[in-house]
């Protein structure tokens, strides 16, 4: 009995250590054509890893200006290709309004809204393009009682770099001059759910919205530090 106890004790110490017990984690971007369509061409091509609390993809015009802007329109154009069929509409929309009201919260933090493009305001769209629901009962079992999926559970881990049920979504971002069009920087990032006891029980979208919340916090702090000249493109 105590083998079998160390045994599980053992895989929960290597499932803390691969999930980080975070409410999500990021993990490679998936290879979708929407991701082009969305940023166009040119600005795709441009795209590069990111580093460490960087989007998975990225790219900075070298040549943008950005101290010079002060106001922001903020865009969530919501689910963009082929996936988002694979999410019915009213979910489509919640998820999409809930993205709008994080980085309005974010980042009116560091600029006022603007109603109406400027010289001096800053457009940033934002595209979900590919979201999987979580499956809650089954995955409050294998994080709440993880002696009853555990090898599966570190197995599943290792090989789809996600806790089991667990749920996960893919966006891009541009960022653009509101006035010319001319695009400023781009990004695209995937995270998925972690294994935090407290995302357990939540709905099957939490996990997308735990990821939406990162987002948004990141994409404050990165905005602030190119606008305010801390960063250099």
């Amino acid at each position: 009995m105590k083998s079998i106890f160390a045994l599980i004790g053992i895989c929960l110490l290597v499932l803390s250590v691969l999930t980080g017990c975070a409410a999500t984690k990021q993990v490679a971007v998936k290879e979708d054509p929407a991701i082009c369509a969305f940023l166009g061409t040119e600005t795709c091509g441009h795209l590069t890893a990111g580093g460490k609390g960087q989007a998975g993809l990225r790219w900075i015009n070298p040549d943008a200006r950005l101290t010079q802007y002060n106001k922001l329109i903020i865009e969530a154009i919501g689910f963009f290709g082929s996936d988002a069929a694979q999410v019915p509409r009213h979910q489509q929309q919640v998820l999409t309004d809930y993205f709008y009201d994080a980085l309005t919260s974010k980042l009116t933090e560091i600029y006022p809204i603007a109603d109406r493009p400027g010289p001096e305001v800053l457009r940033i769209q934002v595209a979900i393009l590919d979201a999987e629901a979580a499956t809650p009962g089954l995955r409050t079992v294998s994080i709440v009682i993880p002696q009853i999926k555990l090898i599966g559970a570190a197995a599943s881990v290792l090989r789809e770099g996600k806790f089991p049920f667990a749920g996960s979504i893919q966006v891009a971002v541009k960022l653009t001059d509101s006035v010319t069009g001319e695009v400023l920087g781009a990004a695209v990032d995937r995270r998925v759910g972690g294994g935090s006891i407290k995302a357990a029980a939540q709905w099957e979208w939490g996990d997308a919205e735990n990821a939406i919340d990162a987002w948004a916090k990141l994409s404050a702090e990165r905005l602030h530090a190119y606008t305010s000249g801390a960063k250099k493109p």
